[in-house]
Parts: structure tokens; C-alpha cells; sequence
């Protein structure tokens, strides 16, 4: 693919060079790809878990559902090895006459 960039309003095609270092940098996005929706996973996991960290002071009995509730968060990371499986556990509920609309749909329920 031949890339240009704009010098002074001037169209100009990429030297080899540009073009060598501009497929590098796609090509560095394109891997990292992974590791950013996990992290995307990661931070909402994290954010579902923090809104529970009460239950586990040492002064509050956690009911067992909690327990499994905030185990199988913990557990959301797990066997996931591509983008695809990632964008799985963030799909969102996009039927805006459900209930959930707008919430994490293969991530675990919290209980009552």
C-alpha cells in the first residue's frame, strides 16, 4: 500500500523508510490488541469487584452467593486466549427494552 504524507500542502509519497517504520507501528497495534481488551476486561472485573470489597471486611459475614459472585469475577480471565473470546465476556446488552440494557451480559449476576 503506498502511504503520503502533507508537507506544506504538498502531497508526498512515503520513502521506504516511512513506509517500513509505519507498517512496524501498525503491526506492534495490531499484536497488542489482545493485551488491551484484556485490560479492558481487567478494569471492569476490578470495578465490579471494588463495589463489593465491604463485604469481605472482617466485621461483615459474606453470604456464600457473594463469595461465588466475586470468585467467578476473579475467575472471568480464565482460558481466554483471543481477541474473540475477550469481546465475548464484554459483550453488552444492546436491547433497549430489556432489563439490562447497557450491562455486561456474559459476566456473572450479583446477588441480592
Amino acid at each position: 500500500m503506498t502511504r503520503y504524507k502533507y508537507i506544506n500542502g504538498k502531497r508526498i509519497k512515503f520513502t521506504k523508510a516511512e513506509e517500513t517504520a509505519r507498517d512496524k507501528e501498525e503491526l506492534d497495534w495490531s499484536n497488542g490488541a489482545f493485551d488491551r481488551a484484556m485490560a479492558d476486561l481487567r478494569q471492569k472485573r476490578n470495578n465490579l469487584l471494588n463495589q463489593t470489597d465491604w463485604t469481605a471486611n472482617s466485621d461483615v459475614t459474606m453470604s456464600s452467593d457473594m463469595t461465588t459472585y466475586r470468585q467467578e469475577l476473579r475467575d472471568i480471565t480464565s482460558g481466554l486466549d483471543t481477541v474473540e473470546k475477550v469481546n465475548i465476556k464484554l459483550k453488552v446488552d444492546e436491547d433497549k427494552n430489556s432489563e439490562s440494557f447497557g450491562k455486561l451480559i456474559n459476566f456473572p449476576t450479583k446477588p441480592n
